[in-house]
């Protein structure tokens, strides 16, 4: 099967409505030439499942100020405005997740483990509506893997198989996502052949990767 397309290829995957896990963390480790392609789509109603929506009109920014968006999972949203002023509009949703249950969250899909208890967010908002248990003497709220039909990742190489090495603090919710979503698509910035890369350097296998785009293919 060859995983190798480019980016208006991949990104014709998604469907209006569909749930999109975009990796990075602020501009850093963001997929951003997968995320202008969907921007340029213009699919609709999407559930945007990122660390945060980047500034206006820059990352994933984009697709708020391009009015894509129609529900937000995530921890951190300050950095927008705009995401702000339309949740307070009743335009969008927003869930917010503690940044660790995030990433618990994505890597529980990832396993099968369908839900996990986790202290964080007990006496807080956020525990409101949820199950909580006392283990030893300390409470823990129940949280649900988050899972996603579409995943769009950045690393820095690929081989032809779809095996990954990030770089640096691309390895921030990227590697978690590949393995929670139904279909990922990974942005490389160099594809080399299978059986060259260090194995000890791979962090995502390719049996979680779909598709692979080089940065500068249209």
């Amino acid at each position: 099967m060859n995983k190798l397309l480019t980016a208006a290829e991949a990104i014709s995957q998604i469907h209006d409505g569909d749930r999109i896990m975009i990796g990075g963390f602020g501009l850093r480790g963001c997929p951003d030439m997968l995320v202008d392609e969907l921007v340029a789509s213009g699919k609709k109603g999407l559930t945007i499942i990122s660390n945060d929506l980047g500034s206006p009109n820059q990352g994933l920014g984009k697709l708020q100020t391009n009015g894509q968006v129609k529900s937000l999972i995530g921890s951190y949203y300050n950095w927008n405005p705009e995401a702000i002023e339309a949740y307070n509009r009743g335009e969008i949703s927003v869930t917010l997740v503690p940044q660790g249950t995030l990433a618990e969250s994505m890597r529980a899909a990832g396993m099968g483990i369908p839900a996990y208890y986790t202290p964080a967010s007990v006496g807080t908002e956020l525990e409101k509506g949820k199950e909580v248990r006392e283990f030893n003497g300390k409470k823990y709220v129940l949280e649900e893997a988050i899972h996603a039909d579409v995943a769009l990742i950045r690393a820095s190489k690929a081989d032809t198989l779809g095996n990954l090495v990030y770089s640096k603090t691309a390895r921030n919710f990227n590697p978690v996502m590949a393995m929670a979503a139904t279909y990922t698509i990974v942005e490389v910035d160099e594809i080399v052949e299978a059986g060259t890369l260090d194995p000890e350097s791979i962090i995502t296998p390719h049996i979680f990767v779909n598709a692979i785009v080089k940065r500068g293919s249209k």
